[in-house]
């Protein structure tokens, strides 16, 4: 009996490994059965995922699986986890995240929607929700880090292209205070490519965000975002000369 649940189990894996993903009624079919416990049983002898996405219609072998460096792999715009279902995987997101997470975050990264699922965790206890300006942020269940996140979104909320905001000592409107004060004693060139450089930093979306900070041209950021990429370094021996002398 049991070699025959591993052939057959083997019959699921070369299925999966030449197909990518499958459904329940697709592995019934590789079988030639029309029984769901007869699939689960040889599925009991591979290492299989079910998909996050899909409700979990979906299955595939971790071994074929690709991950990405957040742990997530899709086929065919299905979307699979390494953490497994999407509750494990929105609770790992979160308690892994140094800022916590807003729903929109989360269902951007995830593909998925995750309200329903985020409500469950925190009924459960097993994530914290904080409002913060007029939105939950959702924390990790741990006193200690949820206020270490909670710390961490309201200083990249109000420096938003400082990176590694977790490990500083200082309140958001210090770390604000001080930035504007280095900025305000640059000369306008160095203004112009400190500006660009953060904003190719940050991405998308990067020239808004620093204009809005420093309260400068959004139009004048990207000139010098683009001058930073294309090398235009003509600009840069003030700013290096005038380095070298402090």
């Amino acid at each position: 009996m049991t070699d025959s649940l591993s052939f057959d189990a083997q019959t699921l894996r070369e299925h999966l490994l030449r197909c990518k993903i499958a459904t329940l009624a697709d592995l019934k079919r590789a079988l030639g059965t029309t029984g769901n416990l007869t699939v689960f049983n040889r599925l009991k002898f591979l290492d299989y995922l079910s998909s996050y996405t899909h409700r979990g219609r979906y299955y595939a072998l971790r071994e074929a699986a690709r991950f990405d460096n957040a742990g997530l792999w899709s086929h065919d715009a299905v979307w699979f986890s390494r953490l497994g279902t999407l509750q494990a995987t929105v609770e790992g997101f979160v308690d892994q995240s140094p800022r916590g997470c807003f729903a929109d975050e989360l269902a951007d990264t995830l593909h998925v929607e995750v309200h329903n699922t985020l409500q469950d965790l925190v009924r459960a206890g097993r994530l914290r929700r904080l409002e913060l300006t007029e939105r939950f942020l959702y924390t990790s269940a741990n006193g200690s880090w949820a206020k270490e996140q909670l710390r961490t979104r309201r200083t990249t909320q109000a420096v938003p292209f400082v990176s590694g905001a977790s490990s500083l000592t200082v309140s958001p409107s210090e770390l604000k205070t001080a930035i504007l004060a280095f900025y305000n004693g640059l000369s306008e060139q160095q203004r112009r490519l400190f500006t660009g450089l953060e904003s190719l930093k940050l991405g998308y979306g990067g020239d808004g965000i620093v204009a809005g900070f420093f309260g400068s041209d959004p139009s004048v950021i990207a000139h010098a975002r683009e001058q930073l990429l294309h090398h235009e370094s003509h600009g840069l021996s003030g700013l290096h000369a005038r380095t070298s002398r402090a």
